[in-house]
């Protein structure tokens, strides 16, 4: 039996400074970083509550998403700028 190879997904990557002021440092694999950024979007109370696929972020997701209000869909484009 072969071992199969770790998908894409499960890759750990190395994080920008910003997203690491979130998740934290070190590498992960990016199902990990949007675990972690779920995490930090619920307990700081950043979606919007009329429409909860919208996140509105604070100062400090500011600088990883870089927009006002962003839907989860672009949410996942805007943070693979930060992962390499």
């Amino acid at each position: 039996m072969t071992k199969q190879k770790a998908s894409k997904f499960m890759q750990p990557m190395e994080i920008s400074e910003e997203l690491a002021a979130i998740v934290g440092k070190g590498k992960m694999p990016r199902t990990e970083v949007t675990k972690k950024l779920w995490a930090y979007i619920k307990s700081h109370k950043l979606q919007d509550p009329k429409n909860k696929r919208n996140i509105i972020p604070d100062e400090k997701l500011a600088r990883v998403l870089g927009k006002k209000t962003i839907n989860m869909f672009e949410m996942t484009k805007a943070v693979s700028k930060h992962l390499s």
